[in-house]
């Protein structure tokens, strides 16, 4: 039997985080193993809890966070992961990461992951801050790095706003997960 392919989700502070508790569970379910980082803005609107829960690993929620033994939890995290999956994906993270910042866990990760590994990004945002020049400015250079990006998806915004930012949906952000693991 072949070894679980690792992934790591990382989780941001979008509203739309309530959605990434289903995208673990669908991952989890088909077999991944699930290791979940969560920014600190993320932890404003979902805790840690049901992400524990259904991957049955304790979530990163700090840089700081080690498990046992000497190897920094981001590092081994990086060195051991087939994917990581950012859903959903802020403008400032989208920036952070284009700009090579690394003063968190997920962003610290994202810098040390080990190729063959591939990143999936899902943003998030308000359609105003998505179609933002630096905002798409920032896509292009990940995308130039082979980061691969879902979405965004258009409807109603949690803002009120009608237009493009929603999360993709969870199952087709799974489904290009696992099309990118094979």
């Amino acid at each position: 039997m072949a070894a679980a392919k690792k992934i790591i989700l990382g989780v941001t502070g979008s509203i739309a985080a309530h959605k990434a508790v289903d995208l673990a569970s669908l991952l989890t379910k088909k077999g991944g193993d699930v290791r979940v980082v969560m920014t600190a803005d993320a932890q404003r609107f979902v805790t840690p809890l049901p992400f524990k829960t259904l991957t049955r690993h304790p979530v990163v929620t700090d840089l700081y966070d080690e498990d046992e033994g000497w190897k920094p939890t981001h590092i081994e995290l990086a060195d051991t992961a087939d994917l990581l999956l950012i859903a959903p994906a802020t403008a400032n993270v989208l920036a952070r990461l284009a700009h090579g910042l690394a003063d968190d866990a997920l962003t610290c990760i994202a810098l040390a992951l080990n190729p063959p590994a591939k990143i999936l990004i899902a943003p998030a945002m308000n359609g105003k801050m998505w179609l933002h020049p630096a905002t798409a400015a920032n896509v292009q250079t990940l995308k130039q790095r082979g980061v691969v990006f879902i979405g965004p998806d258009e409807g109603l915004l949690s803002c009120g706003y009608e237009g493009i930012g929603r999360l993709w949906p969870v199952e087709q952000i799974a489904a290009r997960g696992w099309e990118l693991l094979t």
